[in-house]
């Protein structure tokens, strides 16, 4: 079998036992990778910098003996430090700052056999739920190229789309892995509150990291390789009671499942977006489960402003030590419009409407936590609107983002603020064509229960995991 059948017909557990069994090299399957960064990276723009060299010398040197020994792999380019790389987070300010040592979490991918070939395009800050950088430029959808990715992970669900890598790292402080998920036709897991280490300042009560993969096997089995929060880290968790990719194929009983189609305001989704979750609601009921519809109830607009004052504020924090860094005052040019008004906000802003703000988050916590005492999962569509065309969400153009940004994260924000697990299936397209995800939430550490739906509805419904290539211009 060649390569690019090796590599395009698997998905990385897949391949890492291509590579166990010596149908492969880890030379071959990251010099096939380095390949097709130069082949396809051109058309979609995911990869922004690159260590083919060096990622080829360590193979030859020898890999560490882990699973997923000699699997390429791409980092995203916000608070993930790899050695020798800049960690720019999309930002003008940040550029050419190039990190000293990896962050735990790139330390933990590597201890696993995976080999980090380059990192990947992400918005300013992550703080858009499109991948479309003044510094990188924007990333674009290998389905159609007038669209977006998604984001803030949007590099990373571009590159395994396009059947760069099977699978890239991703975070998520609102959205930023299931919406990527979704628009790239991927699954993307948010694991709960504490489960994962972080690299991001400030970031323990909304952001969480993981990655964007081609199957729920590889979303457990990397979950099980590098879960478990960092020394010293603010949150802690249970750890499971046996390994994630154990739940692959286990039965999970009859769940009682709550649906929603709606925006937590009550106002409709898109329509194709509805058809997805209302589809998947009906695969669930012939797979035995018991599904009706119920949403949880809080205040989302009062989430809203506190999510946009939390995630702004170590951003403010960020830039404020970037410039004592450089020392200089900010200018004009360093910041896109969104970050910038987001910045000078947080500057005039009070002690006490940061505590507030915490207030809100935790309120909503509990609101959405009880919930999950009367149901054991909720689904609904990840996006409430389909993938957007590129410019739609332009952090220098405020008016837009004011007009259309809210929609897109309205349903996968809310489980940020509480810290439940969520993942975003591609059970679904919308009329265009382009990839919709189911988005599936548990009860605060119950990426278990997620895992095993997950994986039924995966063998009872399976998705293609073949690379969107070639592309398609508009």
């Amino acid at each position: 079998m060649s390569i690019e059948s090796l590599f395009d017909g698997q998905d990385m557990t897949g391949l890492a036992a291509s590579i166990r069994r010596g149908d492969v090299s880890a030379r071959e399957v990251v010099e096939f990778a380095v390949h097709r960064v130069e082949e396809r990276n051109p058309a979609v723009n995911a990869v922004v910098a690159d260590r083919a060299e060096e990622a080829l010398a360590e193979v030859d040197a020898g890999l560490p003996d882990g699973p997923l020994r000699g699997i390429p792999f791409l980092i995203k380019d916000l608070h993930a430090d790899v050695a020798g790389l800049p960690t720019s987070n999309g930002s003008r300010l940040f550029a050419g700052r190039v990190a000293n040592a990896d962050s735990e979490l790139v330390s933990r991918y590597r201890q696993a056999g995976l080999v980090v070939i380059g990192k990947t395009n992400t918005p300013e800050f992550g703080q858009n739920a499109s991948t479309e950088p003044v510094l990188f430029g924007p990333t674009r959808n290998p389905r159609r190229l007038t669209h977006s990715v998604g984001g803030s992970s949007g590099g990373a669900g571009a590159a395994v789309a396009v059947g760069i890598v099977p699978a890239a790292h991703a975070s998520d402080g609102g959205g930023s892995i299931r919406i990527p998920a979704s628009a790239n036709g991927l699954v993307g897991l948010k694991p709960s509150r504490g489960r994962m280490p972080s690299g991001a300042p400030l970031s323990g009560p909304l952001s969480v990291e993981h990655a964007v993969t081609k199957s729920v096997r590889d979303t457990a089995l990397l979950l099980d390789l590098t879960a478990g929060p960092a020394v010293g880290a603010p949150f802690g968790i249970a750890p499971p009671v046996r390994p994630y990719v154990d739940e692959v194929g286990a039965d999970p009983g009859r769940l009682r499942i709550g649906i929603t189609t709606t925006m937590p305001g009550g106002d409709p989704v898109h329509p194709d977006c509805a058809a997805v979750a209302s589809d998947v609601g009906v695969m669930l009921e012939k797979l035995g489960h018991h599904v009706e519809t119920a949403a949880p109830t809080f205040h989302p607009e009062a989430l809203g402003a506190a999510m946009q004052y939390l995630m702004s504020a170590p951003m403010a924090v960020e830039i404020d030590q970037r410039l004592a860094e450089l020392g200089r005052e900010l200018r004009d040019d360093d910041l896109e419009t969104m970050a910038r008004v987001q910045y000078e906000r947080c500057k005039s802003q009070s002690v006490t409407d940061l505590a507030a703000a915490y207030a809100a988050l935790e309120l909503t916590g509990r609101e959405i936590g009880r919930y999950f005492t009367e149901y054991d999962l909720l689904l609904s569509p990840t996006l409430c609107r389909p993938t957007p065309e590129l410019g739609v969400l332009d952090a220098m153009n405020l008016e837009a983002m004011w007009q259309h940004a809210g929609a897109y994260g309205a349903l996968t924000s809310p489980f940020n603020s509480g810290g439940q697990p969520a993942i975003s299936l591609p059970l679904g397209k919308d009329s265009i064509g382009l990839p919709l995800g189911a988005q599936l939430v548990a009860a605060h550490g119950r990426e278990d229960l997620l895992i095993r739906v997950a994986a039924q509805l995966e063998a009872a419904y399976p998705w293609s995991a073949a690379p969107a290539w070639p592309v398609v211009e508009g």
